[in-house]
């Protein structure tokens, strides 16, 4: 691959820097040798020993963690929001100081804490185990996204609400959160984007995520370029399908808000 890429310069060098002359045919020539050299590069990396299947796995990974991660990570965000919020100074406390920890820690150093000392002698599967890591993690950024999208939210709501005979409680879940979910679910769709990217960390606690499988794919063929790339390019797919999804349920919750 390297090869290919040198011989190219070399062409276009000469013939646009007064070197020794070559015809332009003799250039695609060796522009057809640099593309050869990137599908045998592909075949080498993807197809040969069917390594194509690790990034499968991978994907699976990935796709698993991120997923039920998220779900913890919004239970525990709401949790987290409600103790900051309540009047009862114990929870607020406990809700500040969890936020300020999560926050204040790298989430490497979080996974590594929970699964070599926390659930060091748990029968948990790797990927559960991750999963919890990351929820714990994704919490006190959510619980802030959500604290936030509640303080957004008039006061006189809560007012109308104790006003029908409904109490704190039934107020917050029936009228208060509904209302701020539509206000804060861009902020949520980007922490779900931001924590599918983060779950690249989980190759350091033995699991074969999409990062990881392109990193053996590369030792492996000892050729960097294209499985990099080429996890690159998987990442990128998988958000910008999210990222459309998110936008089509943005834009219906804003209809449904108008009617």
């Amino acid at each position: 691959m390297q090869k290919s890429v040198d011989k190219l310069k070399i062409v276009y060098y000469n013939v646009y820097n007064g070197g020794e002359e070559m015809s332009s045919l003799e250039a695609l020539a060796s522009s057809g040798a640099w593309y050869s050299g990137m599908v045998s590069d592909f075949i080498d990396c993807f197809i040969k020993k069917a390594r194509y299947e690790l990034i499968l796995e991978g994907i699976g990974v990935t796709v698993k963690v991120s997923l039920l991660a998220v779900l913890l990570g919004l239970l525990i965000g709401l949790v987290i929001a409600l103790c900051t919020l309540s009047k009862s100074k114990i929870l607020n406390v406990i809700g500040k100081v969890y936020t300020d920890v999560i926050r204040g820690t790298p989430s490497v150093t979080q996974l590594l804490i929970i699964y070599f000392i926390i659930f060091a002698s748990s029968s948990l599967d790797k990927w559960i185990v991750a999963s919890i890591a990351f929820g714990i993690n994704s919490g006190a950024y959510v619980s802030e996204i959500i604290r936030a999208g509640i303080m957004s939210v008039d006061k006189g709501q809560t007012e109308a609400g104790r006003s029908l005979g409904m109490t704190q409680a039934q107020t917050m879940l029936r009228i208060i959160i509904p209302q701020a979910v539509k206000n804060i679910f861009p902020a949520l769709c980007n922490e779900f984007i931001v924590l599918i990217k983060e779950t690249a960390i989980v190759g350091y606690v033995g699991l074969r995520d999409i990062a990881k499988a392109g990193d053996q794919i590369k030792s492996a063929t000892y050729e960097p370029f294209m499985p990099l790339v080429g996890t690159a390019i998987i990442y990128f797919v998988m958000i910008k399908i999210l990222t459309i999804v998110f936008a089509k349920i943005e834009d219906h919750l804003r209809k449904s808000e108008v009617r």
